[in-house]
């Protein structure tokens, strides 16, 4: 049962003995999430960027897409040993030649900002690594101003650049990109804006990281016994068909499909009431109590769309909180909703009389106690159906019907684990692994954010959104197709 202490802010307490730890265990964290190489095109971007930046002449700020729990290390990889290795020296010839020293002074880190929700469901040790780590906590869904002005003095003055997520969340689809909240453009203009105000000549930076992950050898075999598993969670009588061929697998997967659909359309229209149509009885035939003049993946699509409705008006309705903004949005309001239930802020926690004077609040009674837990746990529960929706909201019903590759198989079949996972009560942390992958990290051109000053000093709204716009706009161009041709990796030992 959560505290009835406040959720507060946890500054960064970057510590070297940690991150020099953490260097010397990465490999062990990269085998664990089944990393066997990183690619990585365009460094010498971000070499550039970073000796700019060590040098004085330029604050650095790296946009990176987040599309796995995997990125962290991914990008510590990136950091801590490709660039490294990209900017040592070359021997001298001879000899008696050795490497000079490495160019970079101190060794390439980044200092980053991280949900203040990983330490909840994560662990406190987590958490604790990523404060030592030089991590800034922030609340993604409130004016978190602790996580905001830290952030903005660390872009100001810290000693290494600061990284940020803009898609905020982890999506599941490594060819889809999320919506992008508006603070990573914020904190760019931000610091254009005070390094002008300051007379300092140091330029700002806002450099996009695509991140894609690919399997480094053919995982059909692991894909069907995944959508086994699933179809046999589901209820569905064994297939007769162990075909490894793509277009046979998708339909299976829209038969997979059509039963959770059907299943929870009829769960949410009968036990929360929600307006959903009937759903017919599942069969093989995809989208059958859908639109007859659509394609099935439309139908799903359509389906899917009412689905998430529903489950986020039990929420809304739950919390008290308007619907308002896109899927996206009302998952951050109703996120923050809860945990100013589960962790209220001093003055106003759980068990406390409204009408007790400041420091002289008696203890609560057994009975206030009991009835906090009770409220705890119904927020717990109807958080519940918010993680469903935020697991489904980057679904789009072509994901792989335009591609079947098989990482787009893999992409959307582990997004059904999660949710049969959470349905089952289990937690999704612990996915199954399909096979070795490859992480492919494109560094592509820095934007420069102080030509945008102008804009920005006469509407920031507008500016704020129209640099968010370029940065998915980049984001979006550093996506390459599963199956194209790969560029050698780096083989990790």
């Amino acid at each position: 049962m959560p505290s009835a202490a406040p959720l507060t802010f946890i500054p960064p307490q970057l510590d070297a003995k940690v991150l020099a730890s953490a260097r010397l265990l990465l490999p062990l964290w990269l085998r664990r999430a089944g990393i066997t190489a990183v690619e990585v095109e365009g460094i010498e971007r971000l070499q550039q960027c970073l000796e700019q930046f060590q040098t004085g002449q330029s604050r650095l700020l790296l946009a990176f897409r987040h599309p796995s729990v995997d990125d962290p290390a991914v990008l510590a990889q990136l950091l801590w040993n490709e660039l490294a290795r990209a900017g040592r020296p070359a021997p001298q010839p001879g000899p008696a030649g050795r490497p000079g020293r490495h160019r970079f002074r101190p060794r390439p880190h980044a200092q980053f900002l991280y949900d203040r929700g990983i330490p909840l469901w994560a662990g406190e040790p987590i958490g604790w690594l990523l404060c030592h780590l030089g991590g800034c906590s922030i609340q993604r869904s409130k004016l978190d101003l602790p996580a905001l002005r830290t952030a903005r003095a660390l872009l100001l003055d810290g000693p290494y650049p600061f990284a940020v997520a803009p898609e905020g969340a982890t999506n599941g689809h490594n060819e889809v990109i999320s919506p992008l909240e508006p603070g990573v453009a914020q904190l760019a203009l931000w610091t254009a804006d005070d390094l002008e105000r300051a007379g300092r000549s140091e330029t700002t930076q806002l450099l996009p990281i695509g991140l894609q992950y690919s399997f480094t050898a053919p995982v059909w075999p692991a894909i069907e016994a995944l959508l086994r598993q699933l179809e046999a969670d589901g209820g569905l009588p064994p297939s007769a068909d162990a075909s490894l061929d793509p277009q046979r697998l998708y339909g299976r997967l829209l038969r997979l499909a059509e039963l959770i659909l059907s299943q929870m359309e009829r769960f949410y229209r009968d036990a929360y009431h929600q307006p959903l149509p009937q759903a017919a009885t599942p069969s093989a035939t995809p989208g059958a109590n859908a639109n007859p003049d659509t394609h099935p993946n439309d139908q799903i699509a359509e389906r899917l769309a009412r689905l998430l409705e529903a489950a986020l008006r039990v929420v809304e309705q739950s919390l008290a909180v308007e619907p308002h903004g896109d899927v996206y949005a009302r998952c951050r309001r109703l996120e923050q909703a809860g945990w100013d239930r589960l962790y209220p802020a001093s003055g106003a926690r759980r068990g406390s009389p409204a009408n007790s004077e400041a420091g002289s609040a008696p203890p609560p009674s057994a009975l206030e106690r009991g009835l906090a837990d009770r409220l705890a746990e119904e927020t717990e529960r109807r958080l519940w159906h918010m993680r469903i929706v935020e697991a489904f909201a980057a679904v789009s019903g072509r994901y792989v019907k335009e591609d079947p590759s098989q990482e787009r198989f893999a992409d959307t079949l582990l997004i059904l684990w999660d949710t049969l996972c959470r349905i089952k009560g289990g937690t999704p942390e612990r996915r199954p692994r399909l096979g070795p992958r490859r992480a492919t990290i494109r560094i592509g051109e820095p934007l420069a954010v102080a030509p945008q000053l102008p804009a920005y000093r006469a509407d920031r709204r507008t500016a704020v959104a129209a640099l968010t716009a370029e940065l998915q706009q980049r984001l979006q161009g550093l996506i390459v197709a599963s199956g194209q041709p790969q560029a050698c990796a780096s083989r990790l030992r």
